[in-house]
């Protein structure tokens, strides 16, 4: 009898769990959605968030609200998703640096267990700039500068382990030259530094310096990936400019917290595909020289697992020590 009633029981706890998740995904969202940037204003991410956050208000009738939570190379705004309540109502936009691990001694999250991959919005090529007084035209020049005047030379970052920061890291390595890194909080800090001058160049996302390239307060040199960006199409690629193979990809992702409910995992994904295939969404990314991208979970899962991979080979490759 005993048995028997535990499995009636058994039974009326799962079918309470499946009506919660069907009512979670038919009510979902009942309130605000916080996007948290772990970045500054202005900065790629920032600007990838706010495009998505306009479209889901939209789409979901309730307010997004994005959060700019900077430091720590985007880990504080990371950290804070993870141990938010897995309902939906919290979710992070992030870049590459969360692929970034290995480069960290001590992260309070685990990018594997405590977050869900939600989607991967966008991929495209960074920027590299430099200050006009630089007397530097070319990638080339740039490293003969470099080799010539060894620590001397001087870039900057959006902040350690950003995608910025590793792309000249890879660029450094692969050019066989050393340069002195100076590390901002965020992209868009980071750009305000070049034009002030206290840092020569950096690599930084194309929204965060295109406006600065168009006025010609900056010098663009290459962008990191094997193909040209639509945005700058006379602007050549590291690898036609003197660096053979280098290719170096920035992109945008949400996350969510771990143990989100799948039905209201599955609204956010299958929202955020449909909004990536907006003809004014694709050409507002595209004008960005991103590629529109869009996805499901597994797919995302399946991508970051592969950049973690890739990244951690060319971390220990160039000898960083974690931080």
């Amino acid at each position: 009898m005993n048995a028997r009633l535990r499995w009636l029981g058994f039974i009326a706890l799962s079918a309470a769990g499946v009506f919660s998740s069907a009512f979670a995904a038919q009510t979902y969202p009942a309130r605000p959605i916080r996007i948290v940037v772990g970045f500054g204003p202005g900065g790629g991410v920032d600007i990838a968030s706010r495009a998505i956050g306009k479209q889901l208000t939209e789409a979901l009738g309730q307010s997004i609200v994005v959060d700019n939570r900077p430091g720590a190379s985007g880990n504080i705004g990371a950290d804070i998703v993870s141990r938010a309540q897995s309902d939906g109502y919290t979710l992070l936009m992030s870049n590459l640096t969360i692929a970034m691990p290995s480069l960290f001694a001590k992260l309070p999250f685990d990018v594997n267990k405590d977050l869900a991959p939600v989607s991967l919005v966008a991929i495209g090529p960074s920027v590299l700039v430099v200050n006009p007084s630089l007397p530097i035209n070319s990638v080339k020049e740039l490293i003969a500068a470099a080799k010539a005047k060894p620590k001397q030379l001087i870039y900057g970052s959006g902040g350690r382990g950003n995608i910025t920061h590793m792309e000249m890291v890879l660029f450094t390595n692969m050019a066989g030259i050393d340069m002195i890194h100076v590390p901002y909080k965020g992209g868009a800090p980071s750009v305000v530094g070049l034009l002030s001058g206290e840092v020569q160049m950096l690599f930084t996302s194309i929204p965060s310096a295109l406006s600065q390239i168009q006025a010609r307060r900056v010098k663009p040199l290459a962008v990191s990936t094997a193909k040209r960006s639509g945005a700058l199409p006379d602007v050549p690629t590291v690898s036609e400019a003197g660096l053979p193979g280098y290719d170096a990809a920035s992109w945008y992702g949400l996350f969510a917290p771990a143990g989100i409910p799948g039905d209201v995992l599955g609204v956010l994904s299958k929202e955020i595909v449909r909004i990536m295939q907006l003809p004014e969404v694709r050409q507002r990314f595209s004008s960005d020289g991103f590629e529109p991208v869009g996805g499901s979970p597994d797919q995302f899962a399946k991508f970051v697992r592969a950049e973690i991979t890739k990244w951690e080979k060319i971390i220990e490759t160039a000898g960083l020590k974690r931080d």
